[in-house]
């Protein structure tokens, strides 16, 4: 027990400081095997860790490619920023705040990066909260809120990789329990803005104004360009392009692609996919499965397919090179999913080892009763010590997923409050100070933890989770809807 809590203080400590977890899931994953014994650290090596990698690779490289792709050519289109500034016209500068958030929601919802959103949305950020003198120090948390929360976890057919995770455990789809993701996605929306109204009227009250900061974005500094390069991105490409004019994009041209991946996402799972013969799923050749454990990636494929088709057609005279863009997106999907599948490894073979079974009778035990509370718990708490939402989910459900599945059953819960409960799960502890996403943001509008971690942590944590207890006691009470 005591080797598997150092080998992961080890991964959260060295992967704060910016050491790559392609490295450090197999490394700390095997000094766990030599600090608790019970497993050959070759067969462990080979067998358990390399095994489980490539399987989360096979099921899920699709849609981290379909989904950095897409990105890049919202980005590279000029659509992403037409988006924003549309946002930011219409609810003008007297709702900073609020117009960012949505612009950010916007953005992530239709499938954008968070990276590409955060430096798209950024410049226009400064320049609104500047001329209502807001401090500079809620930029980062506003953003967050908008790119890190609800739209990544809680709101039906998100294409978020965070939404797909769950499914073919579940066998779920996008649209899992969609009544209580939209309400809980309110509440994320609704507690976060008002924090962030709060501290602004406090800080001018206090007569504290946008602050005295360069409104140029920054040299990026090691961290951020490490945790940016290991999701795949150029720093300085991309910061560059936040400092361009966004390209003339009409607004309904621009999230006409966003529109897309939602309705086609949903049109796949109600219509398209039930009327397709699927019958041959059940031959080996195939994987011996069923329909409804493969339904919901076959719709988010179908849906970002679609819709890259359709952003690249109708801009294809905006981008300075099409192929290029579809190579640099395609690109781009590689590192994090090896670096997601390096923790889905790592996982697996801390689970292998003989006092893996001590943490999971904690976990399975926790909340008496209700496996809600249980898997709540252990996702929230491996996102919190990976420093990843998509990493603890996938940690947390290779390990413990067949037994949430029977403790759900058992206990006359719906798989598909188990799936949004998961995907909200990941969503609280994974914003902790060591997360890339966290440290990326900051660099991006030069501010340190010190300055502006307090805000994003209320946003992106505390309240998550509080949304996370509403929607277990909501689930509880209502079932799935």
């Amino acid at each position: 027990m005591i080797g598997i809590v150092i080998a992961l203080g080890l991964l959260i400590y060295l992967a704060y400081r910016g050491i790559s977890v392609l490295i450090l899931g197999p490394a700390t994953a095997l000094l766990a095997v030599l600090l608790a014994g019970g497993l050959p650290i070759l067969g462990s090596y080979t067998q358990i860790f390399m095994v489980n990698v490539g399987d989360f690779i096979v099921l899920f490289f699709p849609l981290f490619m379909l989904g950095a792709v897409f990105g890049k050519l919202m980005d590279d289109s000029g659509s992403a920023q037409s988006i924003a500034r549309w946002i930011v016209g219409k609810l003008g500068g007297q709702r900073a705040i609020l117009a960012v958030v949505l612009s950010c929601a916007v953005l992530t919802y239709g499938g954008v990066s968070l990276f590409v959103v955060a430096f798209a949305v950024f410049p226009i950020a400064a320049a609104l909260f500047r001329e209502a003198t807001i401090p500079k120090r809620l930029i980062p948390a506003t953003i967050a809120l908008g790119a890190f929360t609800f739209t990544m976890t809680a709101l039906p057919g998100t294409p978020a990789i965070q939404n797909a995770i769950p499914m073919p455990f579940f066998g779920t789809t996008p649209f899992a329990a969609p009544g209580l993701g939209v309400l809980t996605g309110l509440v994320m929306f609704v507690l976060g803005n008002a924090w962030l109204t709060h501290q602004a009227r406090r800080a001018h009250t206090a007569g504290e104004g946008y602050g005295a900061h360069p409104d140029a974005l920054p040299a990026p500094d090691r961290r951020m360009r490490e945790h940016a390069r290991g999701e795949g991105f150029d720093v300085m490409e991309l910061e560059g392009r936040a400092v361009e004019e966004a390209k003339l994009v009409p607004f309904p041209l621009a999230i006409a692609p966003v529109v897309l991946v939602i309705i086609v996402n949903l049109l796949s799972v109600k219509v398209v996919i039930p009327a397709m013969d699927t019958d041959y799923l059940t031959k080996p050749l195939f994987g011996s499965t069923m329909v409804e454990a493969v339904a919901g990636l076959w719709a988010v494929i179908i849906a970002l397919t679609v819709s890259i088709i359709f952003v690249g057609g109708a801009n294809w005279r905006r981008f300075a090179s099409l192929p290029q863009s579809l190579d640099n997106g395609a690109n781009a999907s590689v590192l994090p999913i090896f670096n997601t599948a390096s923790l889905v490894g790592f996982g697996a073979v801390v689970a292998a080892l003989p006092a893996f079974n001590l943490v999971r009778d904690w976990v399975l035990g926790l909340g008496g009763t209700n496996p809600l509370i249980s898997l709540a718990v252990a996702v929230n708490v491996l996102a919190g010590m990976t420093g990843s939402a998509s990493g603890g989910m996938s940690i947390a459900l290779d390990t413990l997923g067949a037994a949430y599945v029977n403790l759900a059953n058992e206990a006359g819960i719906s798989l598909e409050l188990m799936h949004r409960v998961t995907a909200v799960a990941t969503g609280g502890l994974d914003s902790l100070p060591h997360n890339g996403a966290v440290i990326t943001l900051l660099s991006i509008c030069s501010l340190g933890h010190r300055e502006a971690y307090k805000d994003i942590f209320v946003v992106a944590a505390l309240i998550p989770i509080a949304a996370l207890i509403f929607l277990i006691a909501l689930g509880g009470y209502l079932g799935s809807f």
